[in-house]
């Protein structure tokens, strides 16, 4: 095992930098996105919530394997080249916001409805209502789903593999094919995946406490 840490650190650094930036870059668009579609689901407007309904339903009952084969595959026959990487994010960023938008819904829906008749009442639109009094409360309650979320989606982010996004696991089905050392390489692949993902876990824990 330190044999092929040694030898193949170049493949685990590439992995682990773009299972990292994959990460970084999924989460922050997921949650905007799904923040959008969360607001859209509650919206007064008959329209507004189909299509908020909609966007949920559909990506949160398509794998997300399908989701970024889709970008992978159909997208550039159709429409422009895209590569592994940005078809994976694209992917694991849609999928993953149509999860968020369900956890947002639940935590705005769980702060008292007079908070935004009260808003209303005192001059503030419906959009500044969401930004200034109800969307920072929402996101105090829904705290420990998010984070579940966030953790999920790096976990997720493996599916580059399948689609060439140099992420970890692909560097590490690379090294297993290459050093024959099938067990010790996914082995370090997994130590790996718990390095981003057990202080992001206890992060989450310790803002839960504080905002509690």
């Amino acid at each position: 095992m330190a044999h092929i840490v040694a030898t193949q650190w170049p493949l685990l650094l590439t992995g682990l930098w773009h299972t990292i930036l994959c990460s970084v870059i999924a989460l922050f668009f997921s949650l905007i996105i799904g923040s959008l579609f969360a607001i859209f689901e509650i919206m007064p407007n008959r329209v507004m919530r189909i299509i908020g309904h909609v966007y949920v339903e559909i990506f949160r009952n398509i794998p997300l394997l399908v989701i970024t084969m889709f970008f992978f595959v159909v997208i550039p026959l159709y429409v422009t080249k895209i590569n592994g990487f940005t078809a994976g994010t694209i992917g694991l960023t849609i999928y993953t916001s149509a999860f968020i938008a369900e956890t947002v819904r639940s935590g705005i829906q769980s702060v008292e409805s007079g908070q935004m008749e009260g808003a209303l009442s005192n001059g503030l639109t419906f959009w500044q209502s969401m930004r200034f009094i109800i969307l920072p409360q929402a996101f105090k309650i829904v705290i420990p789903p998010l984070g579940n979320q966030f953790i999920n989606l790096v976990k997720n982010s493996s599916v580059l593999a399948f689609v060439a996004g140099f992420d970890l696991m692909y560097q590490g089905n690379m090294i297993a094919n290459n050093t024959l050392q099938t067990m010790p390489s996914y082995f370090i692949v997994a130590v790996l995946y718990l390095v981003i993902t057990m202080p992001l876990s206890y992060y989450m824990r310790h803002l839960e406490k504080k905002l509690a």
